[in-house]
């Protein structure tokens, strides 16, 4: 099936042969009349669209095996010199048949739900960003100075903003844009409110906020991006899974060549580790350890995607193991996850202390953070001697120059 918005194009091969069958709407009622013709024996291939996980989910009930191909594998199509949708579905068909059809992981109906919802939030969080630059910019082209606060859209930013001496159309305009703001930051709300709810029972939430810098909205971004970890054998599965491993050129006797990450996968996820090990690479333990260890020989850019590749790795091990982190903090753990039920709507605890309080002893938390110092020091002392390993064959490549004089070098 070669799918567009309102209707697919089908080619079917029976014992090697292809031939055209037309096309059917891509509505549910056209869908179920053409899929009752299908059998238990019948395959269909089709690539990965915007509707192709509804379409799949509709055909699984009647055919035997429905395959969804990841687009950016199936060189064929993208390549073709002819490129029709007739073209397009006959090479599905013939790469199903013969078994050469890169598939992707459909999620179940629980992450496929994850994921519109913390695609919903991150539109909402860009939204409210780009109105923000919005009013940045008026200040700007004002000749206005910089705000004297940290949050220019908080009480004290906004009652600054209101004294400045604009002109009465580019005040209305700021005006306009604050509440958009304030509607924002109400549906940004109810977002929050939603997935909290969804995450406050979730195992494996709980296991990923023991990682400094991974709050909720991180770990459930993980979990939509993920679904199962259990399907992947080892974390390096997981980590190409989400494209955060460097491309590889290598050829003949050559060295291999690496180069920036792949970012094949959800790039909203990817975004969200790389956001959290900002904050971990600022925090006590062995993370912020390996982040400056990797900051002195390869710049800060390199350093903290390799710390979120770090804190990837590490999450795996987590959920599969059933294990929290060992370089936790308690306190701070029990704060995240207090924070967590109050957040889906836990009511609060004002007569006794709740499980988050001892976050508030001070005396606890240098207690807690001078042990994660000690922890990470000894992880600095471990790699001091730690050296980069070279590539596999680039120790030693031999060649042999054809002039009489020359004989057989090597570089190192």
């Amino acid at each position: 099936m070669d799918v567009h918005r309102d209707f697919a194009q089908i080619a079917v091969v029976v014992g090697g042969a292809v031939s055209d069958a037309g096309r059917v709407g891509c509505r549910p009622e056209a869908l179920r009349e053409w899929a009752a013709t299908l059998t238990a024996e019948d395959q269909v291939a089709l690539e990965a669209t915007g509707n192709s996980d509804a379409i799949a989910g509709l055909l699984s009930h009647y055919a035997g095996r429905v395959v969804v191909s990841n687009p950016l594998k199936t060189r064929a199509i993208a390549e073709a010199k002819i490129k029709t949708d007739k073209v397009d579905a006959r090479i599905l068909a013939q790469l199903l048949a013969a078994d050469f059809l890169p598939p992707v992981w459909l999620p179940d109906e629980r992450t496929a739900m994850l994921r519109r919802m913390t695609t919903a939030r991150a539109h909402l969080v860009r939204q409210r960003t780009r109105i923000k630059n919005r009013v940045q910019a008026v200040l700007h082209r004002n000749l206005m100075p910089r705000p004297p606060v940290t949050d220019l859209f908080g009480k004290t930013g906004r009652a600054w903003l209101e004294r400045q001496p604009l002109p009465e159309d580019e005040r209305a305009a700021v005006v306009s844009l604050l509440r958009q703001l304030d509607f924002l930051g109400g549906e940004l709300a109810e977002a929050d409110f939603a997935i909290a709810k969804e995450a406050v029972g979730d195992p494996a939430v709980r296991r990923l906020m023991t990682i400094p810098g991974i709050d909720v909205i991180v770990a459930i971004s993980i979990i939509a991006a993920v679904g199962d970890f259990a399907r992947f054998e080892s974390a390096d599965k997981l980590v190409a899974y989400l494209g955060m491993h460097p491309k590889i050129r290598q050829s003949g006797n050559s060295p291999a060549i690496h180069s920036h990450i792949t970012k094949t996968g959800r790039a909203q996820s990817r975004g969200m580790l790389v956001e959290a090990a900002w904050t971990a690479a600022k925090a006590p333990g062995p993370l912020r350890a390996f982040y400056h260890r990797v900051k002195n020989r390869r710049g800060f850019q390199i350093a903290v995607v390799a710390t979120a590749r770090k804190m990837l790795v590490l999450a795996w091990h987590l959920v599969t193991k059933d294990q929290d982190y060992a370089f936790a903090r308690p306190s701070l753990v029990a704060f995240k996850r207090r924070k967590l039920e109050l957040a889906a709507g836990a009511p609060k605890a004002h007569a006794h202390r709740g499980a988050g309080y001892d976050y508030n002893d001070k005396q606890l938390r240098r207690y807690e953070r001078d042990l994660i110092e000690t922890s990470e020091h000894a992880y600095e002392r471990l790699v001091a001697s730690w050296q980069p390993s070279r590539p596999a064959g680039a120790d030693r490549i031999e060649f042999h120059p054809t002039s009489e004089a020359g004989k057989t070098q090597s570089r190192s």
